[in-house]
């Protein structure tokens, strides 16, 4: 996955309810791409867990 889609996919993260109090979108100005697909990585697994969660 390219770094411009990585970030595309953490925004679209950022909107979501688990997110939306909190900024994930700074700190992937410092990561490496291969960090940045860790960070988003969890981010999504955070967001499916909740999402479970209220289901």
């Amino acid at each position: 996955m390219t770094r411009l889609a990585l970030l595309q996919r953490l925004q679209e993260l950022q909107q979501t309810p688990k997110f939306q109090n909190r900024d994930i979108c700074t700190i992937s100005a410092m990561l490496s791409k291969e960090a940045l697909a860790k960070h988003v990585e969890v981010c999504e697994a955070a967001a499916a867990a909740t999402s479970m969660r209220a289901a």
